[in-house]
Formats: C-alpha cells, sequence, structure tokens
C-alpha cells in the first residue's frame, strides 16, 4: 500500500507540474477542464451514494464555463482582472438560474432543495477552486493563451504543488511514526496532532528551500524569507484544513475514499483535496500582501 501510494503521489504531483512546463496555453485549458470533471463526477458520485440525486451534467458544464470564463479573460493588468471578475460573476449568475430551471420538472424527485445544493456545492468546492490555478499561472505577465503560462505562473504553480504535497508527506510519515493524540477522530481516525507539526515543519522548509533556491524571488513576485516562512506555514495549515474537509464529506457520504481509481490513494479528489484549499490561500496572499 505504500508502496502504491508513493508511485501514485508521485505521478499525480508530477503530471501537472509537467504539464504546466510544456503544454501551450489550449492544451492546458482543455487540462483543466478534463480534470474537474474528473473530479466533479467523483464528487457528485459521492453524493448519490449518500442518496443525494444532482444535476451531474449541468454541474459538469457550469464549472466548465466558470473555468472557461477565467482562462479566457485573466492577465495581469487591472482591465483584465477586471474583466475576469465580471465573466466570473456572469457565470455564476446563469450557473444558479440554470440549476433552478433545471430542477422545475422534476415530478418525482423528493430532495429539490437537497439537488440544487449539491449540484452547486460540486461547482463551487471543485471548478471554483481549481480555477485559482488559472489565476496563479496567468494573473502576473502578459502572455499568449497560445503559448501557455509565463514564468512566474509556472514558478508559483510548482511552489503551491511541491509545498502542499511536501506538507501532505511530512504528515503522513510523521503521523504513521509518532502520532499518538488524535487530531479530529470524528472526522479522520488516522490523522495526529504529531502528523500536523510534522506536516507543518516539512511545508515551510519545502518554501524556504523554494525561496532561496530561487533567489527570494519567484518570477516576478519579490519573495523575502519571511514570507517564505509565513506562506509556507498558511498553505500547510489550508492543506490539512482541505484534506479535513474532504473527509468530512466522504463520511458524511458512508465512504472511505472519493473513488478507487488511484491505486494507494483513492480518486483524485482524494489527491486533490490540500491543493483546492492550498490555490484560493496563496492566491489571496500573494494579492494582499506580495503584490
Amino acid at each position: 500500500m505504500l508502496k502504491h501510494r508513493l508511485l501514485s503521489g508521485i505521478f499525480l504531483a508530477g503530471t501537472p507540474i509537467l504539464c504546466i512546463l510544456v503544454l501551450p496555453g489550449i492544451g492546458l485549458w482543455l487540462f483543466a477542464l478534463a480534470l474537474a470533471t474528473w473530479t466533479q463526477l467523483e464528487f457528485y458520485k459521492l453524493m448519490n451514494n449518500a442518496g443525494m440525486p444532482v444535476f451531474r451534467v449541468v454541474g459538469v458544464l457550469c464549472g466548465w464555463a466558470l473555468i472557461s470564463a477565467t482562462f479566457w479573460t485573466i492577465g495581469p493588468d487591472q482591465h483584465s482582472l477586471a474583466a475576469a471578475y465580471r465573466w466570473e460573476q456572469g457565470v455564476m449568475l446563469c450557473m444558479l438560474i440554470a440549476v433552478f430551471v433545471r430542477q422545475f420538472p422534476q415530478k418525482n424527485n423528493d430532495k429539490p432543495l437537497e439537488t440544487i445544493a449539491c449540484t452547486l456545492f460540486g461547482v463551487l468546492y471543485v471548478a471554483f477552486l481549481l480555477n485559482f490555478f488559472i489565476r496563479l499561472g496567468f494573473g502576473w505577465e502578459a502572455t499568449s493563451r497560445l503559448a501557455g503560462v509565463g514564468e512566474t505562473g509556472k514558478l508559483l504553480v510548482i511552489y503551491l504543488v511541491v509545498v502542499v504535497k511536501m506538507t501532505d508527506i511530512g504528515a503522513y510519515f510523521t503521523g504513521r511514526f509518532l502520532g499518538k493524540h488524535k487530531l479530529f477522530p470524528r472526522l479522520s481516525p488516522k490523522k495526529t496532532w504529531e502528523g500536523l507539526g510534522g506536516g507543518l515543519v516539512a511545508g515551510v522548509l519545502a518554501s524556504l528551500a523554494f525561496c532561496l533556491f530561487n533567489d527570494k524571488h519567484l518570477g516576478v513576485v519579490s519573495f523575502p524569507v519571511i514570507d517564505a516562512i509565513t506562506l509556507g506555514a498558511i498553505l500547510a495549515v489550508a492543506g490539512v484544513v482541505g484534506d479535513m474537509f474532504e473527509s468530512l464529506v466522504k463520511r458524511a457520504c458512508s465512504s472511505k475514499d472519493s473513488a478507487s481509481s488511484i491505486p494507494g490513494m483513492g480518486g483524485v479528489l482524494d489527491v486533490l483535496d490540500s491543493l483546492l484549499f492550498g490555490a484560493p490561500v496563496m492566491y489571496l496572499y500573494l494579492s494582499l500582501v506580495l503584490s
């Protein structure tokens, strides 16, 4: 199990990094749509297992629209940022209307509110949070969508994946060998306070190493040591919170994993859970503190 977990983790962490480095913009857009689709379908399957009917097709299409709106409008200048926000707001309004209207012809659905809520939840939890990867990749340097992500965007996304996944690794091994005190056994019986501490240390060390290796810069973003320590710690905590939140969702749906498609890991949502919370946290820190 440990061998499968390590191999799957390396492959899945390396895939987005490789895509960021080699794919043109259109390829990244299609990759983001495919990843959002796979993850949303896993989430909706969890809802179905819990007896919650959802509109899977409508939810996935809304996720596509949200990601596409950001991808085709976002840029580093104020005009592009404002345009991206306007398009995102427009898509989210249309998303609400689409889900509400889709509910109208449902004659035999005795859980209409749950259906609406869980469908929208899937878009917000997966597509909306995943969308911050697009913002990190294209929100700092002017670049052609055909050319792909600029150097700053590449560094930001790679930094995020490395720090969050090093937190996961540190928490896993520290908890495995030293863990004694349960963190929140109601949500995840295997997670411990010792694992949280180990993950925090691993995340901060990874952030510091990334900072020093890149001469205290992430492309055009100045990245002093104090910010490397602070952001590393914040991302470590955000990753753990994301992991715990997905555990809460799975327990509410009486499922151990989101799927069984990845040996030793479960499903894609089980791999992305920490990154889905880490991406918006990092984007806000960069925008509000380092911008």
